[in-house]
């Protein structure tokens, strides 16, 4: 038996770091430590979803997760995931302002013109709107031409700016999805920090054909769809699992520097009555403890570049 021929090795874009130039290789506990506001040790960043799914999804290229799963009319999930901005996100809302959370709402433009209201909430209550594309079947991906990726990004940008009245700063692709061009597009359209990319606890500069661009912690493993619906844990074990992701950071940030405790949710998932009990606990096990700055991700991403 032969070894390897040597060309086996050989990879053009072989180097130190990473192979490709959007951001440059940096392992977390190397670089310079982050203060928060009045030495926080953790930045809390809560983002519920504001999602709308149509009932005749194409689900092209793939289905993103909350999509319709039976034959058409799939009203069996439609309604249920109708269900998060009708009646979940409010009660999201009051457990919120119960403790004085800044949050920041992922929103999809389909909702920004269906749910008015909704919008208006959000509004009153300073909540920051990061762009989530058009709906949750206009994915992002290779393959989808660059002008209708473009298209789709300008409109979601028009029609939250108009419904909003305000600047529109981050962006969470549906499904986080995207194509090769997609930071080039969002920076184009004037985003600063992109939600999409989940290899990291802290900010990091990238860089795009637009100038740089920011990628914010957004993960996705403790989120509430992965913890309750795709791996079928229970609702104590969310809150338990939500308190483990911040009693690690929390105990980092006391070595290391500032640390950023993001929560992405589910209205029609974590806003189900037998639900937000679960979620109130841990979020009340975070604001509890010290050094906790709760904070919106445009206040959390001004912080991070004034000193990085």
């Amino acid at each position: 038996m032969t070894g390897m021929p040597p060309e086996y090795l050989q990879y053009r874009m072989r180097k130190y770091g990473m192979d490709h130039d959007r951001y440059d290789w940096s392992m977390l506990p190397r670089r310079k430590a982050i203060e928060w506001p009045n030495g926080a040790r953790i930045a809390l960043w809560v983002i519920p979803a504001l999602e709308w799914f149509p009932i005749d999804m194409k689900g092209k290229p793939f289905k993103p997760p909350g999509a319709m799963q039976t034959a058409y009319p799939d009203l069996r999930h439609y309604t249920l995931r109708d269900y998060g901005n009708r009646v979940g996100i409010w009660r999201m809302m009051k457990s919120f302002d119960g403790m004085g959370l800044r949050v920041s709402a992922a929103m999809n433009a389909a909702v920004a013109v269906r749910y008015p209201a909704l919008v208006k909430a959000c509004v009153d209550r300073d909540w920051e709107i990061i762009a989530n594309g058009q709906d949750m079947d206009h994915l992002h991906y290779q393959g989808l031409p660059v002008e209708d990726e473009r298209r789709q990004i300008a409109t979601t940008m028009e029609i939250l700016r108009k419904a909003t009245g305000r600047p529109i700063r981050g962006w969470l692709s549906p499904a986080k999805s995207q194509s090769f061009a997609t930071p080039d597009l969002i920076a184009a359209a004037g985003i600063e920090y992109c939600c999409d990319w989940v290899n990291d606890d802290m900010p990091y500069a990238m860089r795009t054909q637009s100038g740089p661009i920011t990628a914010m912690p957004h993960p996705v493993d403790i989120d509430d769809y992965t913890i309750l619906i795709q791996n079928h844990h229970s609702e104590d074990e969310f809150a338990e699992q939500l308190c483990d992701q911040f009693d690690v950071l929390h105990d980092e940030a006391g070595r290391h520097g500032g640390r950023v405790m993001a929560i992405s949710l589910h209205p029609w998932i974590t806003g189900q009555p037998y639900r937000i009990g679960a979620l109130e606990k841990a979020l009340g096990h975070m604001t509890n403890r010290k050094g906790v700055w709760s904070a919106t991700g445009s206040e959390i991403l001004d912080c991070w570049k004034a000193q990085a």
